[in-house]
């Protein structure tokens, strides 16, 4: 049996469905027969390689260097719901000061931001890596967030926005791909519970808006100044400040190398090894894998392996054409990619429908309760956006137990809850209710959207991982676009958008039943 066909028949092995041992704990088991996308027809060599890659992480196991990037990349969850809050945060009183013609223009820029940083950050982390980004992203974000406490007027703002929006939508990205391609198999379901951070940007958002809003406010447009009206701005400049101190620690906790399973789809297996015999050393864990083992199952075909031209050169139509062809490989996983991207546009549209419009339900049904004051607004965004914490942390655990369906049931679960108490809300008759509901709704609906972003790389090919998760990020950012063209034209305080949410959370709960992939269990390629 010739290389080629070694190759093959070991890939064929991959679609059996049980849960992935350790390497270590059980010799026996065949290379990488529980590999999510081990049934598909691609690239023999390439799958190989990559269950040999799975089974030496599986070998080394869970170490304090997976700690440090379940924090280091939360960090990029918290600053990418930081900056997509604060527009909304800040949106209103700087209207009163600039009186700007188009008054969601911040919403706007922010989604813009986030559309580009996403497809720019996940395209070149299929080029030219994940470092890169990882290690620049918050930084850009932390500058302009910081500058834009100072601008001049209204278009000012909006770019500086725009600005902080890109580095921080591109960081999100590439969150989950670098965190879940250094996990062993059996903690995969940590990705999903990573997303708690995404809860901790909002709580912080929430507080700082808490802290400097109803002292530093004006009270309306006549009599709004630079000089009675600095509360927005200071929760610009805390906030880049913190931004600022997260991105020095990416760079100075852990020395990121490129994850190994970038370079085993580039074809640099010394590399590879390299970087998993280092972990392995440094923590004291075994680890098998050589050189010699991964070039026993051919050369790795790489697309630029005779191409001279740096990286950066690399990234161009044709390239993307390859990683988009990648990610329709084959029927099942065609399927697989237009569902995901499919589902990345209905909650794009339903959460911020809600979330970023939160304050406008809060104070508009606050004034009927006859708590229409900043501080009670506030206090009440800041509590609501706290309950955000908990949902990923349930669906974490979730996920990984047969009881919820794995991931795909967790999101049914997640969705039609939501629904539920979305149209619920609508009969809030109370202050108390008012606050009860808006924190259940923020649990539940972080329940389905933690999943989602954790089965989005799960199910993705490495090879164009970036590409898929920046193009499903990517779709999101659009209906955000979409939902501040609605916010303008609707009336956001009353119960409309909540009938509209609770509709697209039906159809998410059915698409994602539907989902052809079930990752528990399972290795990602």
């Amino acid at each position: 049996m010739d290389i080629e066909q070694s190759a093959g028949a070991h890939a064929a092995h991959h679609d059996k469905k049980h849960d992935a041992p350790s390497v270590s704990e059980n010799r026996s088991v065949q290379l990488g027969d529980s590999d999510l996308l081990g049934g598909e027809k691609l690239d023999a060599v390439l799958t190989a390689k990559m269950a040999m890659v799975n089974d030496a992480i599986d070998e080394i196991g869970f170490t304090p260097h997976q700690w440090k990037l379940f924090c280091l990349n939360g960090f990029g969850y918290a600053v990418d719901s930081l900056i997509l809050l604060l527009q909304s945060i800040v949106a209103t009183q700087a209207t009163l000061e600039f009186q700007p013609s188009f008054d969601t223009g911040l919403t706007i820029a922010v989604y813009v931001g986030m559309l580009v940083g996403a497809l720019f950050w996940g395209f070149s982390a299929d080029v030219i890596g994940r470092r890169f980004a990882f290690n620049v992203s918050l930084f850009i974000s932390a500058v302009f967030t910081t500058v834009a406490g100072a601008a001049p007027n209204w278009i000012v703002l909006g770019l500086f926005i725009c600005l902080g929006a890109f580095g921080a939508g591109g960081n999100l990205v590439l969150d989950t791909a670098i965190f879940l391609e250094y996990l062993p198999s059996q903690h995969s379901w940590l990705v999903t519970l990573m997303a708690a951070w995404w809860g901790v940007g909002q709580l912080i958002a929430g507080l700082f808006a808490w802290a400097f809003m109803p002292n530093y406010s004006c009270a309306d447009a006549a009599t709004c100044t630079y000089e009675n009206n600095k509360g927005w701005r200071y929760v610009w400049y805390t906030s880049g400040a913190f931004v600022f101190v997260l991105s020095i620690l990416r760079v100075t906790v852990v020395r990121l190398e490129e994850t190994p399973k970038f370079l085993v789809s580039e074809g640099q297996d010394e590399k590879v090894v390299a970087v998993l015999q280092t972990i392995a050393q440094k923590y004291g864990r075994p680890c098998s894998l050589t050189v010699e083992r991964l070039a026993s199952v051919g050369e790795t075909r790489t697309r630029h392996a005779n191409d001279a031209r740096r990286s950066w050169q690399l990234i161009s139509l044709p390239e993307l054409g390859h990683h988009l062809r990648g990610l329709y490989a084959t029927r099942k996983m065609a399927v697989s990619t237009s569902l995901i991207w499919f589902s990345w546009l209905l909650i794009g549209l339903a959460y911020p429908l809600f979330n970023v419009f939160l304050p406008m339900y809060l104070q508009s049904r606050g004034a009927e309760f006859g708590e229409d004051s900043p501080y009670i607004t506030w206090r009440n965004y800041a509590i609501t956006n706290a309950c955000g914490i908990f949902g990923p942390i349930l669906a974490g655990f979730m996920c990984r137990t047969p009881w919820f369906w794995g991931r795909r049931g967790t999101m049914i679960i997640g969705a039609l809850v939501t629904m539920v108490f979305f149209f619920s809300y609508t009969q809030v008759r109370t202050a108390a209710q008012n606050v009860a509901f808006t924190c259940i709704i923020n649990f539940c609906l972080n329940i389905y959207y933690g999943t989602l972003y954790a089965y989005t790389p799960e199910v993705l090919p490495s090879a164009h991982r970036g590409t898929g998760n920046g193009i499903a990020i990517g779709l999101n950012r659009v209906m955000g676009i979409v939902s501040a063209i609605v916010g303008r034209e609707a009336d956001t305080s009353t119960s409309v958008p909540l009938y509209i949410c609770a509709a697209l959370y039906i159809v998410m709960a059915i698409v994602a039943g539907i989902f052809p992939f079930e990752p528990m269990g399972r290795r990602s390629s």
